[in-house]
């Protein structure tokens, strides 16, 4: 029997406590050494939205039920999914145990009942109730018999979870089902699939044995403890009942509590056990500063009944305190009967205990009727008792206890009181303006049974609401706080202020809460790892070897090469990782061509959190296409002659067909599909290659070479351009060689004749070449007469320009080589000249002047003056009188009317001597430039 008088207290030190009200609920089964007729799951919820609660044994979903608040619902387990009853279920792994698993939070507690002479309630704590470190709890008996025993179930809630268990060396333990060897065993549980360690109490020593082992696992258990049938009681041997809870994990302990008594008054059928998880830990009862007893790891000490404090009427209860972390389950009973014997477990008293309890369904039910039926049974009495903070507004269904209910003060806490009230019935919902918790104590007959409702965590653990990493995994805190900051890696998550939360990223998780006056408080870390990301990929292998590296789809870490593994070799051909690159090498069967499949895996370089991918390769194993490389001719573009313009398409590069074909520059870009050809047809490029990318519809390809060669323009070695007279013509010939001529004259010969001065061109064809070439016939540039000198009846010709050899003539009849004509008459003159070309000679006219060699200044009117004034009319006349030194003494001008008269500027005459004269002036017709010059004798006479 369990008789539970829930008394859940704060625990001022903020240390985590189990949570009762949560989405999950995991209860492993227990080994019946004595028969129960009726087992059933009571469930119940605040939600006035009606949601499904799924219940789940060996993975397997038993059946589902409807619950909303004032709508509790029962559902029926059967022996086999939650007890054993059989030697060889226990010391061995079985398929019992059961998890329920609901859309909203709600409460769940196991009732067992053997019609009217036993029953107990065994409170799922929820999430709260899984960990991987357990001591175990059980009741010592003074009384031996075979119908009472000690259990111990453990419940796994994830695959591969190895469980070891370990016990007192000192005394020797009579276990059901096997003798081990050692004080530890070790074993591996799947999801679902359970563990139960029992012992015979027919030798009353070995009750008790197991208490304080140590369990702990690699991944999340669930512990039920206690004794199936036990009697802790000292004064009689008579009656027994289930003495039954679920144990919570050591992180969820604390050192401070508080428990009010049950409906016994007797000394040994009240009071507690206290359990220790660490060595040196002293136990305190009532404020007192000496310790009722100081343990060590895995022991355990019973508080008597007597400790309760009477704080008003009957109502008594009772605080202890520990210098460590310890279990603490409180021993009720109902009417001082040994036959109505349990325990429950009691959390520490924390800060962060729920505002309210809504609601506790049908508490006052049991499955003790027929195949058992949920029932009241005749004479059922339940008593629920109330801890909550000192000063606060309770009520229970709306309606404030009275002043004998309480509320009455926690002797060595004033910080709680208690509250009882005696009978209640039905669905109970307990408010409170601060935190507060309540628990049951009921019986009928020679049953009875307890429950307590704590509901909430201190510092609160985060749990797994869904999935078990990312993505899918949904984590959450109780959602009874005030407020919620996620954090990531000591890092606040913007927005993330729920009791829930789904993480995008592994790592370090923790959750600062609030509520009421409390400190804020942050629960320790969760780390959350990613799944094993599963992808799919395909490739081609085209040349019958493939080299697969692998490469994350989404993480952005290296993978390892050590990590690499082929999870499913290929059935096709064969694939070996390589040790140092991770690379894994692919080589097909030979001549196989179709599909072939490999599964491989991989990890990152996290230090810690570790992403890893399994991939599902498909690989179509396929030939490449044929291919030829080939050659392209094209004829030069006018506008660039380096370059042509190629039809890369109408290369013959394969016969295959159903392949595609791209173009590209390089054969880098072909490989690389980088800088296409987008206009094949219209490719403009000088002598050089180009690339075409042959594609088959599998995706295999092969890159053949275009030689690409441009044909020169071919031009007419004989065709030069000409020079003749502008008054000639000439032939124009481009020669032979050709296969048709088209020239700008319109014939379309090989030569034109009677061609004037001009530009000319020709269109030469070659093959299917045309080339432009271009002619012209320039006019010979006429000689010039540069200038003439005249010396004494003699000139000289001087002739620039032209194509020389000169011929020179006076007649336009007669042609000399020489530029020197002598012995001209005096007067004009015309001079003809022509160069090789024999063309209209150029004709120059000039004056011969006379030649005055002396003069005899002396007024005689006779030979006086040297006289030029006939020349005047000549442009650019100019006379000079030089001394024999070179010295200009004089110069005839419009001014001296061309006249000298020696004397030197009209004052001064000369001496009489020689003298040299220089006429120079210009032609009038052409200007030719003529110089005469000369000597002159001066003879004065004084």
């Amino acid at each position: 029997m369990k008789q539970f008088l829930l008394i859940f207290l704060l625990m001022i030190t903020g240390i985590n406590v189990s949570a009762q009200r949560d989405t999950e609920h995991w209860i492993a089964p227990f080994y019946e050494s004595t028969s129960y007729s009726g087992r059933s799951l009571y469930l119940s919820t605040d939600s006035v939205t009606p949601f499904n609660v799924t219940i789940y044994s060996n993975n397997i979903a038993l059946g589902t039920v409807t619950i909303s608040k004032g709508n509790p619902q029962i559902y029926v387990v059967s022996q086999a999914n939650i007890a054993a009853s059989s030697t060889s279920e226990a010391f061995a792994v079985i398929n019992k145990g059961l998890y329920l698993l609901g859309a909203k939070p709600f409460y769940c507690t196991l009732r067992l009942a053997s019609s009217t002479t036993h029953a107990e309630i065994i409170t799922s704590k929820g999430k709260a109730g899984i960990g991987k470190e357990f001591f175990v709890a059980a009741t010592p008996s003074p009384f031996g018999t075979s119908g009472n025993n000690f259990t111990a179930g453990v419940l796994a809630t994830e695959d591969n979870t190895t469980v070891t268990a370990t016990w007192s060396a000192i005394t020797t333990i009579s276990f059901i089902g096997a003798t081990p060897a050692t004080n530890t065993h070790t074993f591996v549980l799947n999801k679902g699939q359970s563990f139960i360690f029992a012992g015979l109490g027919t030798t009353a020593s070995n009750m008790d044995k197991f208490i304080g082992a140590k369990i702990v696992s690699d991944k999340p258990i669930t512990l039920t403890n206690g004794n199936m049938n036990g009697n802790f009681g000292t004064g009689s041997s008579s009656g027994s009942d289930a003495i039954l809870d679920q144990s919570v994990p050591v992180e969820r302990l604390g050192n401070t509590f508080a428990m009010v008594r049950t409906r016994s008054t007797a000394a040994d059928l009240e009071g507690g056990i206290v359990i220790a998880t660490e060595n040196n830990t002293q136990v305190f009862l009532n404020g007192s500063t000496t310790p009722a007893a100081t343990l060590n790891q895995g022991q355990w000490y019973r508080i008597s009944g007597s400790n309760y404090v009477v704080q008003g009427g009957t109502h008594a209860n009772m605080f202890i305190s520990t210098s460590k972390n310890v279990y603490l389950y409180q021993l009720v009973a109902v009417n001082n009967s040994n036959a109505t014997c349990g325990f429950n477990y009691i959390p520490p008293l924390n800060c962060f205990l729920p505002r309210k309890i809504d609601e506790i369904g049908k508490i006052n039910e049991m499955p003790a009727g027929t195949g058992g039926a949920s029932t009241v049974p005749s004479g059922t009495i339940v008593k629920l008792n109330i801890l909550t903070e000192a000063g606060a507004t309770v009520t229970v269904n709306g309606v404030t206890p009275t002043a004998a209910q309480g509320p009455y003060p926690v002797t060595g806490n004033t910080n709680w009181v208690t509250y009882t009230l005696e009978p209640v019935t039905g669905n109970l919902t307990i408010l409170s303006n601060k935190a507060v918790t309540a628990g049951i104590n009921g019986g009928f007959s020679t049953a009875g049974y307890g429950g307590y409702f704590a509901g909430f965590s201190s510092i609160p653990l985060i749990a797994k609401q869904t999935g078990d990493c990312i993505p899918g995994l949904v984590l959450e805190v109780d959602d009874s706080y005030d407020t919620y900051q996620w954090f990531r890696n000591d890092i606040p998550i913007t927005g993330a202020n729920s009791n829930s939360y789904t993480p995008t990223q592994s790592g370090n998780y923790t959750v600062r809460i609030t509520v009421g006056s409390c400190p804020p408080a942050i629960t320790p870390v969760y780390k959350v790892f990613t799944c094993l990301q599963q992808t799919t990929a395909a490739k081609t292998v085209c040349e019958g070897y493939l080299n697969i590296v692998p490469a994350f789809t989404s993480s952005t870490q290296t993978f390892v090469p050590g990590t690499v593994q082929i999870v499913t070799p290929p059935a096709n051909g064969t694939a070996i990782v390589n040790p140092t690159t991770g690379v894994i090498g692919y080589v097909p069967n030979f001549g196989f061509a179709g599909t072939d499949t490999i599964v491989y895996k991989f990890c990152g370089n996290a230090p810690e959190f570790v992403d890893c991918e399994q991939i599902t390769l498909t690989l179509t194993i396929s030939e490449s296409p044929t291919v030829t490389d080939a050659t392209l001719r094209t004829c030069f573009l006018e506008s660039n002659i380096a370059t042509g313009e190629f039809n890369l398409t109408t290369a013959n590069v394969t016969t295959q067909t159903g392949v595609t074909k791209k173009y590209y520059p390089s054969l880098t870009d072909a490989n690389n599909q980088t800088n296409e050809i987008l206009n094949p047809a219209n490719y403009i490029a000088p002598n050089g290659v180009a690339y075409v990318r042959v594609s088959n519809a599998n995706g295999c390809y092969r890159v053949a070479k275009i030689t690409l060669i441009v044909f020169a323009p071919v031009q007419s070695a004989v065709l030069v351009d000409k020079e003749i007279c502008i008054e000639s013509t000439t032939t124009l010939d481009a020669g032979p060689g050709f296969n048709s001529y088209a020239w700008s004259t319109g014939a379309t010969t090989q030569s034109i004749s009677n061609v004037t001065v001009g530009t000319y061109w020709v269109d030469l064809k070659t093959g299917e070449c045309i080339t432009r070439q271009t002619v012209k016939v320039y006019p010979t540039k006429q000689p010039v007469v540069s200038n003439i000198e005249i010396t004494n009846n003699d000139i000289t010709v001087f002739v620039v320009g032209g194509t020389a050899p000169y011929k020179y003539s006076i007649d336009n009849v007669k042609w000399q080589d020489s530029n020197v004509f002598t012995d001209l008459p005096r007067g004009d003159t015309t001079v003809y000249v022509k160069d090789s070309f024999d063309c209209t000679p150029i004709e120059v006219t000039i004056t011969v002047p006379n030649i005055v060699n002396v003069i005899t200044p002396n007024g005689d009117g006779v030979n006086d003056v040297l006289d030029y004034s006939a020349l005047a009319n000549k442009p650019n006349l100019v006379l000079g009188i030089f001394d024999r030194y070179g010295v200009k003494i004089f110069e005839g001008n419009k001014d001296t009317g061309y006249k000298w008269d020696g004397t030197i500027n009209k004052t001064k005459k000369v001496s009489t001597g020689n003298y040299w004269f220089s006429i120079s002036w210009n032609e009038t017709k052409n200007q030719t430039p003529i110089k005469f010059s000369g000597w002159i004798l001066v003879k004065n006479r004084e």
